[in-house]
């Protein structure tokens, strides 16, 4: 009887042994799973990389990049994907201009990935030109290895590239660039500044046709053409408006402030119609300002009020508690969604004014970089509203 017992306690330990070594073999697997999934990026980007050339000839095209920068960025504001919308971050490179280095093609980074929009239009303004040498396939190459272009599969990333001289030039080859974009799943976009025919012939084509990017040629010396409406002053009031629920903290606080009125300056040095164009973009959510302003800082968690110091705050501030720090930074923050709101509503207005006119605008720049990222949007999901 023993006997039988112990052999029956034995078997009872080998099953529970057996039971419990499978359990921790299903719980080690069920961790290894874990660990290997990788989690889906919550947020969406159109980063578009614009290679402008700057030799002597590009005067026109520089000039449009500046005047159509804000129409740009609107018809982005507009995009979206997996029923949220997308931010934005634009790069800027130049190339073929002989005050850039001989060693480095010619090529400058003016800047890396920026949501800056300020920032861009600064950089853009900051643009000369001179005569060079331009090597398409190198500043491509370039902006693949210096840019962060990440792994999100939703992402819609562009390369625009825009110049006149043939596209084979230099020691880089444009297409094992091409192989090199399409790894990093880069769309490569062309832009001929002159006769879309003998763009063909330089092989600007070819170079958009490699990674299934679109072929364009434009006038790059044609003036923009800017439309007025009837909203146009009520939009700019509302412009002043919005400017002053910014609350400039830092020391980039008072630098970033004047940078903002500058660019509220260089695009109205175009037309007020350019000014309201830019005034949009301020009221959409691609207007990004938290490292200088304490209403986005807040809201993107880049700050704490509570460990705000003193030397920080803006002079209207310095002596309050955290609680009136807050309090004032949640009315201006309502001003300024109020504002933005009053804004957006006076664009749809605009918008349809504007598609009753007889003679629409045909910018060159803008009209082949919206029609490109609308393009290769689609296969991506993206819709416009």
């Amino acid at each position: 009887m023993k006997t039988h017992f112990k052999t029956l306690l034995l078997g009872l330990a080998i099953i529970s042994f057996t039971s419990c070594n499978a359990k921790n073999k299903k719980q080690d697997l069920a961790i290894n799973t874990t660990k290997t999934v990788t989690p889906k990026p919550n947020k969406q980007f159109i980063k578009v990389a614009l290679l402008l050339d700057t030799s002597n000839s590009m005067d026109g095209l520089i000039d449009q990049a500046k005047a159509q920068l804000w129409e740009i960025v609107n018809e982005l504001s507009y995009a979206k994907c997996n029923n949220s919308k997308p931010n934005l971050q634009i790069a800027l490179y130049e190339y073929g201009n002989d005050n850039l280095s001989g060693a480095e093609g010619h090529i400058r980074q003016v800047l890396a990935f920026s949501e800056d929009l300020d920032d861009i239009s600064k950089e853009l303004f900051s643009l000369t030109t001179n005569g060079g040498n331009e090597y398409c396939g190198q500043v491509i190459q370039t902006s693949l290895n210096q840019l962060t272009w990440g792994n999100n599969p939703d992402d819609l990333k562009l390369i625009f590239i825009a110049g006149n001289e043939p596209f084979n030039q230099g020691k880089v080859n444009y297409k094992d660039a091409s192989i090199n974009a399409k790894e990093k799943d880069v769309t490569v976009n062309t832009i001929f500044c002159g006769d879309y025919n003998q763009g063909i012939n330089t092989n600007w084509k070819d170079g958009a046709s490699l990674t299934n990017g679109d072929y364009l040629a434009i006038n790059h010396n044609k003036a923009t053409v800017h439309i007025a409406s009837p909203y146009d002053d009520a939009i700019l009031i509302l412009n002043k408006k919005l400017n002053k629920t910014y609350v400039a903290y830092g020391h980039k606080g008072e630098s970033k402030i004047k940078v903002q009125a500058e660019q509220d300056i260089n695009a109205s040095s175009y037309s007020k119609a350019n000014a309201v164009g830019r005034t949009i973009s301020k009221s959409s959510h691609l207007y990004k300002n938290k490292s200088w302003d304490l209403v986005d800082a807040e809201a993107e968690q880049e700050i704490k009020i509570e460990d705000l110091k003193q030397d920080v705050l803006p002079k209207e501030l310095k002596g309050k508690s955290p609680k009136e720090i807050k309090s004032y930074i949640d009315n201006k923050r309502n001003e300024r969604a109020s504002i933005q709101k009053q804004i957006q509503d006076l664009n749809i207005k605009r918008k349809v004014f504007l598609s009753k006119q007889k003679n629409e605008k045909h910018n060159g720049l803008e009209n082949a970089m919206t029609k490109a990222i609308k393009t290769q949007a689609k296969k991506k999901q993206y819709i416009w509203e």
